[in-house]
C-alpha cells in the first residue's frame, strides 16, 4: 500500500515473493567487522552486520563485499554462519580516505566481478548496495550477472549539502552525479523513513513505484533496561564506566565530526553554566567516539573547544564503547543527545531509548522518527546552543517527567527490531526479483519465466 506522504510503498512484512537464496551485500567504504564510532564507521554498519545476521537465519545466503584496509585480515572471513566478508583489493590497505574511492571503483568492481565468476552460473539472486560508491559497483554488476540492484543510500549528497555544519565541506558534484545515476538505475531504492523517501521523491526524481520505506531495527537483546529500578542500575553503569555517581550526565555517542554537531552540545553547557552555574556543575557530558570525515583534519578541536570555553572540567571524553560498555553508557545517562545537522534514521537515539534512556534530539531527518517528541524525548528545531542549554535546564531537574519519557522511550523502540526490518527487505527483494523475471520473460517471449525459480 503507497503511503499517503508520498507515494510510495511502506513494508512492513513477509509477502508472497519469491525468496532469494543468496545475496551479494556491497559495502566499499567500510566494513561491518570494522567498530562504529570512529574512523568512516557508524550506522551503517550496524545496518548491514544485523541484516545479514537476520537474513542468515532467514536461511538467505550472504556475502559483503568491502574494501580490504588491513593486511592482518584474511581474504574471506565468516562472520557468521551464513555470513561472508570478503576483503576486496582495492588501492592501497592504509591512507585512502572517503573521498579518495571513486578512483578505485574499477578495481574494486573488477574484485567483485571476479569473485562471482569463480562461482556456478547464477549463483546471486540480487544484489543489494550500500552507499552511493557501492551503488555504482551495483550498478555495472546487476548488468553483468542479470540480477536486480536493491540500493540504500543511508545518506543524501543534496541533503547533506542544504543542512551543513558550520566548517564543513560540501559534498562534492561527483557524488551527486554518481547519486543520481545509481536512483536511476537500481531496481529499489529502500529509503529508512518516509522523510528520506520524500527526498528521494523531490531532489532525485526517484520513481515512486520503486522506493519502498523499510525502518531500521535494533538489537532488543542486547540494547534494554537493566533488571531492577534505573537509578540502581545507572549507578551500577556508572561505576563500570568510571562516571560521577552523582549528578547529572548527559552522552552523545558518535563519530567526532561537524556533521554530528557534538560541539552543540559542548556550547550548550556553556550556555548552561551562564543560566543555572548551579544546574552546570552538577552536569557531566560524556563524548563517546572518535574522529571521523572533516573531524580529522583537527582530531582535537573538540577539547580545544570546551577547554576554550572554560567547561572542560564538565566534559569527559571515552573512545568508542564495545561489547556491554555501550549498553551501559546508555543505562548510565539521563538523557542521551543526538544533535546532528542530518540522520537519515539515527540508530544511537534507537539504541538508547531502547535501554529506557530519553533522547534530545535535531529535528532533523530520520530523528523525527527514531524519536516520538513528547513521549520517549523531546526534538529541538535548529542547532542554537542557547536552545539547547534550555532544554537541558527543562529537563534535567524535572525528574518525574524525565521518568515518563523513560517509560516512553522503551515502550516506542519496542516498535523497532531488526526481525521486522528483514521482513520487510524481504518483501522489497521479493517484489524485484519477481519485476525482474517479468521484465525478462516479457523480453524472451516465454511467460512461464516470470514465474520459475
Amino acid at each position: 500500500m503507497a503511503d499517503v506522504h508520498t507515494g510510495v510503498g511502506r513494508q512492513r512484512g513477509s509477502l508472497p515473493w519469491p525468496r532469494p537464496r543468496r545475496i551479494a551485500t556491497l559495502s566499499v567504504h567500510t566494513s561491518p567487522l570494522h567498530q562504529p564510532g570512529t574512523g568512516d564507521a557508524g550506522g551503517m554498519n550496524v545496518y548491514i552486520l544485523e541484516v545479514a545476521r537476520r537474513l542468515a537465519e532467514a536461511d538467505v545466503e550472504v556475502e559483503i563485499f568491502t574494501r580490504a584496509t588491513s593486511g592482518d585480515l584474511p581474504p574471506v572471513v565468516e562472520m557468521a554462519p551464513g555470513v561472508t566478508v570478503r576483503h576486496v583489493t582495492a588501492g592501497p590497505l592504509e591512507g585512502l580516505t572517503k573521498e579518495e574511492l571513486p578512483g578505485q571503483l574499477c578495481a574494486f568492481t573488477a574484485g567483485v566481478l571476479r569473485a562471482e565468476a569463480a562461482r556456478p552460473p547464477g549463483h546471486y539472486d540480487l544484489i543489494h548496495s550500500h552507499y552511493w560508491l557501492s551503488g555504482q559497483v551495483g550498478w555495472l554488476a546487476k548488468e553483468r550477472w542479470g540480477v536486480p540492484l536493491v540500493h540504500t543510500a543511508h545518506t543524501l549528497a543534496k541533503v547533506k549539502n542544504a543542512r551543513l555544519a558550520v566548517g564543513d565541506r560540501p559534498e562534492p558534484k561527483a557524488r551527486v552525479i554518481g547519486e543520481e545515476q545509481v536512483v536511476a538505475e537500481a531496481d529499489r531504492l529502500v529509503a529508512n523513513t518516509r522523510v528520506e523517501a520524500r527526498d528521494l521523491l523531490d531532489r532525485y526524481a526517484a520513481d515512486p513505484g520503486r522506493v519502498a520505506v523499510v525502518e531500521p531495527g535494533v538489537d532488543l537483546d542486547r540494547f534494554r533496561p537493566a533488571p531492577g529500578d534505573r537509578e540502581s542500575a545507572a549507578r551500577a553503569a556508572r561505576r563500570r564506566l568510571g562516571l560521577p555517581a552523582h549528578g547529572y550526565v548527559v552522552a552523545f555517542v558518535g563519530r567526532i565530526q561537524p556533521l554530528k554537531a557534538p560541539d552543540v552540545l559542548v556550547r550548550a553547557v556553556a550556555a548552561l553554566r551562564e543560566r543555572d552555574p548551579v544546574l552546570a556543575d552538577e552536569l557531566t557530558v560524556v563524548i563517546c567516539g572518535g574522529p571521523s570525515g572533516s573531524g580529522l583534519d583537527r582530531p582535537s578541536a573538540l577539547i580545544e573547544l570546551a577547554r576554550s570555553l572554560g567547561v572542560a572540567d564538565r566534559v569527559r571524553f571515552l573512545p568508542p564503547q564495545t561489547g556491554e560498555d555501550l549498553p551501559a553508557l546508555y543505562r548510565a545517562a539521563d538523557l542521551v543527545a543526538v544533535p546532528s545537522h542530518n540522520e537519515s534514521f539515527g540508530l544511537v537515539a534507537l539504541e538508547a531509548q531502547a535501554c529506557g534512556t530519553p533522547v534530545l534530539a535535531a529535528a532533523v531527518g530520520g530523528l523525527v522518527t527514531a524519536v516520538r517528541d513528547g513521549i520517549s524525548g523531546v526534538l529541538i528545531d535548529g542547532h542554537d546552543p542557547v536552545d539547547w542549554a534550555r532544554a537541558l535546564a527543562g529537563l534535567l531537574p524535572e525528574r518525574m517527567r524525565r521518568a515518563a519519557l523513560a517509560v516512553g522511550a522503551e515502550r516506542h523502540a519496542r516498535d523497532f527490531s531488526w526481525h521486522r526490518t528483514v521482513s520487510g527487505l524481504l518483501a522489497v527483494y521479493g517484489n524485484a526479483i519477481t519485476e525482474h523475471r517479468a521484465r525478462l520473460a516479457g523480453r524472451l517471449g516465454d511467460p512461464a519465466l516470470a514465474c520459475s525459480w
